[in-house]
């Protein structure tokens, strides 16, 4: 009997489930489907860049997938019925799965501020940053761009339109203060950076209303600019809270180390999607650095456990922090295990270097999705032989305690 295994998004997470699963499940046993609504993997890392007027390479993702015998369904997914084990896509069509792997992702969040819809645009998908592309083309010398957010995104955006397009006024709003979470020299190099590139910085500043001409701040300040980017956090899709999924406040699914459903076990959750424990009981956080060690645990765990394995558990932690500040500066930011901040460093060109590597090392990992695993393809065991194995296991191990 096939095993059916469906999983939603392709994303970096979610692309990387797929792949990692067809090099390690015999293709005579199971049917792996990607569903996903946009026909090319979408290096969501380089958005910025593409908005900024940098060129990106189209990855189809057949050709990703192309000899492993995953399959692409191009659609976008309205609803999951997790007690008929089905998924509903556009048109109505429906697929049905015995495991569900949820990497829908996330996308700017407005926060419920009033003309953020109608007047911003953001970075957080393909379309609109193509939109931003098109209204930054347009925008004639002495034009004035206003990023809110001060986040790795809203830094990256601000830097990257202002080195590509020195002839705009290009401004940053932030929350808190300029680069708050870095290090103390890390904060003060990337002032200089802003200074060089002549962003201005509003500081300590709340946005709680956007217009079609700037800004309206909690004070009640208008900071005007003729082009608004919102990149003030992301929020996932509400379709996890439709279902009876156990979700967070934050609509993610709660999951288990092995990111696994807590209240379904035959559902997976990685990337955005998901509500995953770090280190120190942290929530880990929504980034690519997340995305891809989350998908590897998922693919393992569903392999051991239908496989009969035994289950690795591998705790998930964070070592930097990757900011670039244009195509040529960038911060690396040492960190925790839990992402605070270190006093080490890395900047400039280097830096530039370096996170360069780390985007395309990760686009890399999702275009040969069969070369880092090892070739192994394991056969399927029933469930009755799983616990069969367990048993014989659990049983030698208290004989060797003798």
């Amino acid at each position: 009997m096939t095993h059916r295994i469906v999983v939603l998004g392709a994303g970096y997470a979610g692309a990387t489930v797929a792949g990692r699963l067809a090099r390690r499940l015999h293709p005579d046993q199971t049917e792996i489907t990607v569903v996903d609504a946009s026909a090319d993997f979408v290096e969501r890392v380089r958005l910025h860049e593409y908005a900024a007027g940098s060129e990106l390479k189209r990855r189809p993702l057949r050709d990703v997938y192309a000899g492993t015998g995953v399959r692409v369904r191009l659609a976008r997914v309205t609803g999951v019925d997790v007690e008929a084990r089905t998924v509903t896509l556009t048109g109505a069509d429906k697929i049905d799965y015995d495991t569900l792997v949820y990497a829908l992702g996330s996308a700017s969040a407005d926060h419920g501020v009033p003309g953020v819809a109608e007047h911003a645009y953001d970075v957080g998908s393909a379309r609109s940053a193509l939109r931003l592309r098109e209204r930054l083309t347009d925008l004639g010398a002495g034009g004035t761009v206003l990023v809110v957010g001060g986040g790795l995104t809203g830094l990256e955006a601000a830097t990257e339109i202002a080195e590509a397009r020195p002839d705009l006024a290009v401004a940053i709003a932030t929350r808190g203060g300029l680069g708050d979470w870095l290090d103390a020299r890390a904060g003060r190099y990337l002032r200089e950076v802003c200074d060089r590139l002549g962003i201005t910085v509003h500081e300590r500043t709340d946005v709680s209303r956007v217009e079609a001409n700037g800004v309206v701040t909690g004070t009640g300040e208008v900071i005007a600019a003729e082009v608004t980017v919102w990149s003030a956090g992301f929020a996932v899709s509400s379709l996890a809270a439709t279902t009876a999924l156990q979700v967070a406040p934050t609509g993610q699914i709660v999951v288990d180390a092995t990111m696994r459903s807590v209240s379904h076990p035959d559902v997976y959750a990685v990337g955005d999607a998901a509500l995953a424990g770090g280190p120190g009981g942290k929530p880990l956080r929504m980034s690519c650095a997340t995305g891809i060690p989350t998908g590897w645990q998922a693919a393992d765990a569903i392999v051991a456990r239908l496989t009969g394995r035994p289950v690795r558990r591998i705790p998930i932690r964070y070592f930097n922090q990757c900011i670039s500040l244009g195509r040529r500066d960038g911060i690396i930011q040492t960190v925790t295990a839990d992402d605070r901040a270190k006093a080490t460093h890395l900047r400039g060109r280097l830096a530039a270097r370096y996170k360069e590597l780390v985007c395309r090392g990760a686009a890399w990992a999702v275009f040969h999705p069969t070369l880092l695993v090892p070739f192994r393809r394991r056969r399927i065991i029933s469930p009755a032989a799983t616990a069969q194995r367990h048993a014989r296991s659990v049983s030698s191990d208290v004989g060797g305690a003798h």
